[in-house]
């Protein structure tokens, strides 16, 4: 296997995830192209051992253990801008540093991504998790994505519609979580949009600073500003220097009820039904988390060994001094606390990796 770079040993993981939790891959590759991508797959195939896919790390949990297989990543960057018929098609390849896209359209006056700005991770990770906050998401501007099939070599072009696009989910995610490795994404963008203004924060600080009298391209400069600030303020940005960044962002997904189960929750708060933050969904009613989680008895700043929650956002569970033991412990405990008090079921929403002893050795030739 020439073309593959040279695999290397007992990597540590904790340093290419933004909660530094995990101990050593057995092996780890970073890939250019796609010949370096099928040698490595084929490799670890041949040596029957596990391979997970690692982007930004910005959504992934290593066990302690580490990972017994090979760690890929994706490493091939950059982006193109090309005008479509009234719009903007950006294609951008997988290991692209995703803000460094959004920093890119918006300068460019393009609209449709300015509220995902200061997402940690890379361009191919956000279709898996269809990444989105204040207001916005990658399924609504996603006009198709490249794929590598892992079974049988073939590259193939997927259509937003077709990659199954949910509440932080998609095909990638579920059904189809070990068929592909994403190489490149193309997303649909408005030039001389307005900046989209749906989210509550972003509109109040938006309104006060004045910004619907600026012309198109300085307001969607202004509010790309303004998420930046307000994710500062929840520790949501890259900050070696803040304890708080050393998580994962949200750690629990927003659960979604079905009406039957809304009106059973309701009831079962009582009064304090009407403080909580709820609203419309696809396939139901969205609930708040953070607020389930501050009223089983959680709280910013709590802690329990060497992890807790972050000073500054209620959903967020940091790495202090910690392990991953430490910290999916933690998590059981508010799951079972938040389960116990209102019958909902939080859902984690990073990939947690688990450590395989019986694959931690590829075979022998």
């Amino acid at each position: 296997m020439k073309s593959v770079p040279k695999l290397r040993e007992q990597v540590p993981l904790a340093p290419l995830t933004t909660i530094h939790l995990g101990g050593p891959a057995r092996y780890f590759v970073a890939v250019q192209t796609r010949t370096q991508l099928a040698d490595a797959l084929a490799w670890a195939e041949s040596q029957g051992l596990p391979v997970q896919l690692l982007g930004g790390g910005s959504n992934t949990v290593f066990a302690d253990e580490g990972f017994a297989g090979l760690v890929l990543r994706v490493a091939a960057s950059g982006f193109t801008f090309r005008e479509d018929a009234g719009t903007v098609v950006s294609v951008a390849r997988a290991g692209t540093e995703w803000d460094d896209l959004v920093a890119a359209a918006v300068a460019r006056g393009l609209g449709g991504i300015e509220c995902l700005s200061g997402i940690p991770g890379s361009v191919g990770a956000t279709p898996v998790q269809n990444v989105g906050a204040y207001g916005q998401e990658v399924a609504e501007r996603l006009l198709w994505v490249r794929v590598f099939e892992r079974g049988t070599g073939r590259v193939l072009q997927l259509r937003g519609e077709a990659c199954g696009f949910g509440y932080r989910q998609s095909r990638f995610k579920s059904v189809d979580h070990d068929r592909f490795v994403i190489l490149s994404v193309a997303l649909r963008l408005t030039p001389g949009a307005r900046p989209h203004l749906g989210y509550r924060e972003v509109a109040e600080r938006a309104a006060a600073e004045g910004v619907a009298q600026l012309p198109a391209d300085q307001a969607l400069a202004a509010v790309r500003r303004i998420v930046l600030e307000l994710r500062r303020g929840k520790a949501m940005l890259r900050d070696a220097g803040d304890v708080n960044a050393r998580s994962v962002g949200s750690f629990f997904l927003n659960p979604v009820l079905a009406p039957e189960a809304f009106a059973a929750l309701c009831e079962r708060l009582g009064e304090m039904a009407s403080d909580l933050p709820a609203y419309p969904a696809p396939d139901g009613v969205k609930v708040s988390a953070a607020w389930l989680i501050g009223a089983a008895g959680f709280h910013r700043g709590q802690r329990q060994a060497g992890v807790g929650i972050s000073d500054r956002h209620a959903l967020a569970l940091v790495n202090r001094s910690g392990s991953t033991a430490e910290l999916l412990s933690f998590a059981d405990a508010i799951r079972r606390g938040v389960a116990q008090q209102f019958g909902v079921a939080l859902q984690p929403e990073p990939v947690i990796v688990p450590f395989d002893p019986r694959r931690a050795r590829p075979r022998q030739p």
